[in-house]
């Protein structure tokens, strides 16, 4: 099986970069047949840019093992991260994608930016760094709930209880398999 680190840097930059527009061909696609699909050129910006550095990411950290357990939490992490700024963007988790409030959820990818390049791809510290979003999450939902944010739009209080509680406990799934990575010091 061939590993990212035996792929040279621009073979690996072109794979996500095709595999992007791969993924972006299914709303293009989806415009021709119906209009509830209906995307803007900033649409397809922003979620390619979305996916490329998601694909990187993936790629990037997968590349620091090959135990399973960091593969798994590596994977998980990037999809939670991915969808946490995709639906923000798209329909916001506070109210509206309008509301101010949904702005706190750039600190939570950024504590998970800042905590994965300070772990430099060690599974302990990277455990650290996942738990540390999982927390920033559930901060942000309970300043959310605690003043009535979004309260009186969609999702309501219960919409953002549970759409944030399904973030913390990702994040944090993601924490705990790092965390079982590195007690097998595997990477």
């Amino acid at each position: 099986m061939q590993t990212t680190t035996t792929i040279a840097p621009l073979r690996l930059v072109i794979r996500v970069a095709l595999v992007t527009v791969l993924l972006l061909l299914v709303p293009l696609l989806a415009m021709q047949f119906t209009p509830e699909v209906n995307w803007s050129p900033m649409d397809f910006a922003v979620g390619g840019v979305l996916l490329f550095i998601a694909g990187m990411s993936w790629m990037l950290l997968s590349a620091r093992s090959a135990a399973i357990a960091y593969r798994l939490a590596a994977a998980i992490a990037v999809a939670t991260a991915l969808l946490l700024a995709w639906g923000n963007l798209a329909v916001g988790l506070i109210g509206s994608e309008h509301d101010p409030a949904n702005l706190m959820y750039a600190g939570v990818i950024g504590v998970a930016i800042i905590g994965v390049l300070a772990a430099r791809g060690r599974a302990a510290g990277l455990s650290r760094a996942l738990f540390a979003t999982a927390l920033a999450q559930a901060l942000v939902a309970a300043i959310a709930l605690m003043g009535g944010l979004g309260a009186s739009e969609p999702p309501g209080r219960w919409g953002i209880l549970i759409l944030n509680g399904g973030f913390v406990a990702l994040f944090a799934l993601s924490g705990w398999l790092f965390a079982r990575a590195a007690s097998r010091r595997v990477d």
